[in-house]
């Protein structure tokens, strides 16, 4: 057991976000998502609602320079509760929408995907690390 480390945070996931550089993105995706298909490093929590395992991975991995989080757009423009969630899990106001296409071109460039068991619909979010600043 570790102390200070967020319970959510397993072992090969902590592994995963420490291996990612600067600006390469994690990829935190609904159980609709396509995850199988675009990902090169896909882990599986199939318990997990995706808000809530964003507020886990921001506790150990800083935001990069804008555009740090992009989420996918619904069709008519409409921000969804599960999108409101994901942003206050993200900690910034800069949240960038992409088109579903868009939103899957981006994601197969990520160096990880984490399919979450979130049922809701876009309750997908991509995240850029940034810099550990000293």
């Amino acid at each position: 057991m570790l102390t200070g480390i967020h319970p959510l945070l397993t072992g090969p996931l902590l592994a995963h976000l420490d291996a990612m550089g600067h600006s390469d993105a994690v990829v935190l995706a609904d159980a609709h998502f396509p995850a199988e298909r675009l990902a090169s490093r896909l882990l599986l929590f199939p318990g997990i609602a995706t808000p809530d395992l964003l507020a886990a991975v921001r506790t150990v991995v800083p935001l990069d320079d804008a555009p740090a989080v992009d989420l996918m757009a619904t069709p008519d423009g409409s921000r969804l509760p599960v999108q409101d969630e994901l942003t206050a899990a993200a900690g910034t106001g800069e949240i960038r929408f992409l088109d579903r296409q868009e939103f899957y071109d981006v994601a197969a460039t990520a160096f990880l995907v984490v399919r979450t068991g979130e049922t809701r619909v876009y309750g997908n979010v991509i995240l850029r690390k940034g810099v550990v600043l000293s």
